[in-house]
């Protein structure tokens, strides 16, 4: 990678963990997987994340939107993509054109969709209350399912990491819907990388849907942990000493009470690193935990580096490992008061990304 593009602040990319964790997760259901690149891959690049999935041959990919759907097209992604967001029908047109698959569940929809004779994927809700048909109404589709019967059915676990008894009784709604459908397709699907992680001996179904597990973030279960995936990091752009009564950042909300050394990097909440980590927040500076003081700005972070050495142009991870200690995305996300989720997809604005890992090189990045 050319230097200048490492100057301000980066967001490195482990291809190789993530590659062995979705290696991992299949292993673990065994069956093949239908893996989320929406939303751009979480923040990490949804062309170069499904280039570096196809080495395991997946069933497809997962998008949310049409146009996240062309942008695979036309990177010359050729396996199934499934549109996981509702489409607008004025949208058809563009789905039929990039062969994209859509998520259908109600009576119009699938009436218009079907005249495509082009693959679509119903959607029952059992729970979620978010999209799809309500399981105890499948049996009113009854006729529009006989005459344009789906590629698929699936439904959404809305608790998967919660040992609630949910995950069970939405998979009671889904086969009771599936038995008042006039035939079932042959390929059924529910799991996300929670539910995934909570099955023993393998999936029950015939394609699981990993998303965040895929980019190093675990739901807990002790039996499947992933690799860290994501990396941050800022350079140094400004150094000072203030004295005791000097404060930091808008608001005044950091006042030293001696004489502290501060540290500015060129990140803040304009390159997704969240505003209310102010405070909260710690990076790592030659493998030492530095406090953030006072608020995150929209293009600045100061830290306190009064205990660490520390010059113009040192780095510091804000995500990741740097020596023995890291910071893992759960952790910032729970120093944000967020979820994990947010930081990893907030992550896509002017930060180059730096690819590395396995048959990468460390000169690649966008």
């Amino acid at each position: 990678m050319h230097s200048s593009l490492l100057r301000r602040a980066w967001v490195e990319i482990d291809l190789g963990a993530l590659l062995r964790n979705a290696t991992a997760i299949a292993k673990y259901a065994g069956v093949p997987l239908l893996p989320m690149v929406k939303a751009d891959a979480y923040g990490l690049g949804a062309v170069r994340v499904a280039r570096t999935l196809e080495r395991l041959d997946p069933w497809g990919f997962g998008v949310a939107t049409v146009p996240e759907g062309e942008e695979l097209r036309r990177a010359s992604i050729t396996r199934p993509i499934v549109v996981f967001t509702p489409l607008l029908t004025d949208e058809f047109d563009g789905a039929a054109r990039a062969q994209l698959i859509p998520t259908l569940g109600d009576a119009r929809s699938i009436e218009e969709w079907g005249a495509t004779r082009l693959p679509w994927h119903f959607a029952i809700d059992t729970g979620m209350s978010r999209a799809g048909v309500h399981w105890t109404e499948v049996g009113a589709l009854h006729d529009v399912l006989s005459e344009c019967p789906p590629q698929a059915a699936f439904t959404h676990f809305h608790s998967a990491q919660l040992d609630d008894g949910s995950i069970e009784m939405q998979t009671r709604r889904f086969e009771h819907a599936l038995n008042a459908m006039p035939q079932q397709p042959t390929m059924l699907y529910a799991e996300n990388s929670a539910a995934i992680a909570r099955e023993e001996g393998g999936s029950p179904w015939s394609v699981v849907r990993p998303g965040i597990f895929l980019y190093g973030v675990g739901s807990g279960a002790a039996q499947m942990q992933p690799e860290n995936v994501v990396a941050v990091r800022a350079r140094v752009v400004d150094l000072r000493t203030i004295g005791a009564g000097e404060t930091v950042s808008y608001d005044a909300t950091f006042r030293a009470s001696a004489d502290r050394r501060i540290a500015t990097t060129a990140v803040g909440y304009a390159d997704g690193y969240r505003r209310s980590l102010g405070n909260r927040g710690v990076g790592l500076l030659h493998g030492q935990r530095v406090p953030i003081a006072g608020l995150v700005t929209m293009d600045m972070t100061m830290f306190d580096v009064t205990d660490v050495p520390c010059a113009i142009g040192d780095i510091v991870t804000l995500i990741g490992r740097d020596g023995t200690d890291a910071l893992t995305v759960s952790d910032v996300a729970e120093a944000a008061q967020l979820s994990p989720y947010e930081i990893l997809t907030g992550l896509n604005g002017r930060m180059p990304r730096r690819y590395i890992g396995e048959g990468q090189g460390n000169g690649d990045a966008t």
